[in-house]
């Protein structure tokens, strides 16, 4: 699990970071002080994907429910 979690990780981290970059360069009142949010935006995306791509992957890798036509 924890090997598709870490590719998982690498994609949404990416996605977050990219996401709260275009927030900031969009936003004028944020892009003044670029320089300081930059880096603590995009941190913080990546340390939020973690939770995220375990979830994920747990997700994933769990076996799927097979319902039987008995049951029904």
């Amino acid at each position: 699990m924890f090997k598709v979690a870490a590719v998982v990780w690498l994609m949404l981290g990416t996605v977050l970071a990219g996401v709260a970059m275009v927030v900031i360069v969009s936003v004028p009142s944020l892009y003044d002080q670029g320089f300081k949010y930059i880096p603590y935006l995009c941190g913080g995306g990546f340390a939020v994907a973690i939770p995220l791509s375990l979830l994920v992957a747990w997700l994933m890798t769990r076996p799927a429910e097979v319902k039987h036509l008995d049951s029904v």
